[in-house]
């Protein structure tokens, strides 16, 4: 067998005999360390930033606040329920605040900037971070209703431009950072209601606010996670909501996909669901955290191996025929739908 070491001495010997090779090899080298250098400078003064993240309850919300707090960031965590608000409270340290905060209320989202407002004594706001979000409805898009769409851009589109809008002065006033979690299903539609229209709908708003804020020296960042295991990707509560979808069908509807139908759906979906999910939920407040700490911040963060490896350079390719075959692969045995 041939060694590995002769293996990479020849993989060597291949790049230098090609001076074509060896320059693109050059250019990814100096490239990769600049990015790397680059992305090692942070600002200072931790202690005197504050920091508002939205749906802390749980998951990557819950994660950041108290990452951040341990940083000696001022963290002000929304919460939607007094009990995600008190088990935050007894799990970090005096520093951090929290309040309650429904993002689909205006008046919820006044008091939270009054709040805010007292708490940064005229500094500014240096990061808001929109974070809050569902998933259900989702499931074929010929099961779901209007209200079905609304609940959830209410709460992922509507809800994170309306706490943007709301926080921009205080932000301005710091020359602060916006984080808004998108999702690789803001590049790619793999499931129908309403989450993917409004996750492509914050990737849209968000790279929007970007130019507007240039000039004011407000940086705004996306995060595109994978998947990941949180109450968003809960597959007992998606299921659960499937089955809830199913029973209000008429029955034309029920005759046309099958009686099997949601049986074999559910049972795909809680395979490939379980299979790609991560729970290492810091792959996202790792970036979530750059984009607030770096002098320079990147426009998007991938987060999850699934994301960057597969997910994300996937949106790229050109044939939109292309990309709902290769972006569905995962769920590829779903039963079809039968004629009635």
């Amino acid at each position: 067998m041939v060694s590995t070491e002769g293996e990479s001495g020849c993989l060597v010997e291949v790049i230098l005999s090609h001076p074509t090779l060896s320059l693109i090899f050059l250019l990814i080298a100096v490239a990769a360390i600049r990015r790397y250098i680059r992305d090692s400078y942070k600002v200072d003064g931790f202690r005197d930033k504050h920091v508002f993240i939205t749906g802390c309850d749980s998951g990557f919300g819950n994660l950041l606040a108290k990452q951040l707090d341990g940083k000696g960031f001022q963290v002000i965590a929304a919460c939607l329920t007094e009990k995600g608000a008190a088990d935050l409270t007894a799990a970090t340290s005096p520093r951090l605040k929290t309040l309650l905060l429904n993002v689909t209320d205006s008046e919820s989202i006044r008091k939270a900037v009054e709040f805010v407002s007292t708490e940064v004594r005229g500094r500014g706001l240096w990061g808001l971070v929109n974070n809050a979000g569902r998933s259900i409805p989702i499931g074929p898009t010929d099961w779901m209703e209007m209200e079905d769409f609304t609940k959830v851009l209410d709460v992922n589109l509507i809800g994170l431009i309306d706490v943007t809008l709301q926080f921009i002065p205080l932000l301005k006033k710091a020359r602060g950072r916006v984080v808004n979690v998108a999702s690789i299903l803001g590049r790619l539609n793999l499931v129908g209601g309403g989450y993917c229209p409004s996750k492509w709908g914050v990737e849209a708003f968000s790279d929007s606010l970007r130019k507007d804020m240039s000039h004011f020296g407000v940086k705004v960042s996306i995060i595109e996670p994978g998947f990941f295991k949180t109450a968003v990707t809960s597959v007992d509560l998606i299921n659960a909501d499937m089955r809830r979808l199913w029973t209000r069908l008429p029955q034309h509807v029920k005759n046309a996909y099958g009686n099997t139908y949601l049986k074999d759906y559910t049972k795909v979906q809680d395979f490939s669901m379980r299979m790609l999910c991560s729970a290492d939920l810091s792959k996202v407040t790792r970036c979530m955290e750059h984009a607030l700490t770096a002098r320079f911040p990147r426009t998007r963060y991938g987060a999850g191996w699934d994301a960057k490896l597969f997910w994300i350079p996937l949106s790229y390719r050109k044939s939109e025929e292309e990309q709902v075959r290769g972006g569905q692969a995962w769920c590829s045995s779903l039963p079809s739908s039968q004629s009635g």
